[in-house]
């Protein structure tokens, strides 16, 4: 495996003025040499074309990105500090940006952990970290970072129920920060061979499939119902209690069991009606 190596390139501006003064020198020595014999006019002409070659080598870097060089195939190093340098002019010098950049998957349809069909999209926030790594490990290191983001987010969307019915283990939509946890992992876990650093990962699209979305609300609504009156019920079981808790520690009134039970039912049919309850007077006696 190819790890970074970085290097240092001589500063661009100072080379200017090197070259620029041997280039100067070359075409005086040039004049100069073609006067003493062909052999040395020639000698004067392959220098200053050495040193015209030697203009090529200049290249530009700018902040936060790598320049990777390599000799005729060979990896010789990554430069990474900004400003105009200089290397040598055969080297092929690749630019890898190292910002920090977004990646937004597609809607993916997908069955969860219980075989529901649903709709799930992710956002991966990554920078590259070795720039050796990301040109020489993959082909392509950006498509790369897309393809395998999209393949762990169908693995986690797979290993997980988009609800929890029960309240007893993690699930997509009811836990949001395990699952981003979870899902950064996962990701992290398929880029590391492209030198590849994952910041953030969230899901930013979660719904049932179209064709049993429907299904799953009345589902849902049911549950809510549910789960609302089971408030209601132990609120009203304990206002009833308190109330006849108080009646009896004050003396208000004395009632017998088949009084007793008349009022918890009436104090319930208040209590956990969805409309208003119409009070009817009894003016005679119970009995």
């Amino acid at each position: 495996m190819i790890r970074e190596k970085e290097i240092k390139a001589p500063n661009g501006i100072v080379m200017l003025l090197v070259l620029f003064i041997a280039q100067v020198f070359s075409v005086l020595m040039l004049v100069t040499l073609a006067k003493s014999g062909p052999v040395f006019g020639i000698l004067g002409t392959l220098l200053v074309v050495l040193i015209f070659i030697c203009w090529f080598g200049f290249f530009m870097v700018n902040p936060k990105e790598g320049r990777v060089l390599q000799l005729f195939g060979k990896y010789v190093g990554t430069v990474h500090e900004s400003g105009l340098r200089w290397a040598n002019p055969f080297y092929s010098k690749s630019r890898v940006s190292m910002r920090v950049r977004n990646f937004e998957s597609g809607k993916l349809k997908v069955n969860d952990k219980n075989g529901n069909p649903i709709e799930i999209a992710a956002v991966i926030v990554w920078e590259v970290v070795d720039t050796a790594e990301a040109v020489f490990q993959v082909d392509d290191y950006e498509d790369f970072v897309s393809i395998q983001s999209e393949s762990a987010l169908r693995n986690l969307a797979t290993s997980y129920a988009y609800d929890d019915h029960e309240g007893e283990e993690i699930a997509l939509r009811s836990n949001p920060g395990e699952i981003s946890e979870a899902l950064k992992k996962e990701v992290q876990a398929r880029l590391d061979k492209a030198g590849v650093q994952v910041i953030e990962s969230k899901i930013s699209h979660l719904a049932y499939a179209p064709e049993i979305a429907n299904a799953m609300l009345r589902r849902q609504q049911a549950m809510a119902i549910i789960a609302a009156r089971q408030k209601v019920v132990e609120g009203a079981v304990g206002m009833v209690e308190m109330a006849l808790q108080q009646l009896a520690d004050r003396g208000v009134v004395e009632l017998d069991s088949e009084r007793r039970a008349a009022m918890v039912s009436n104090l319930l049919v208040v209590l956990c009606s969805d409309d208003a309850a119409q009070p009817v007077v009894n003016a005679g006696s119970l009995y």
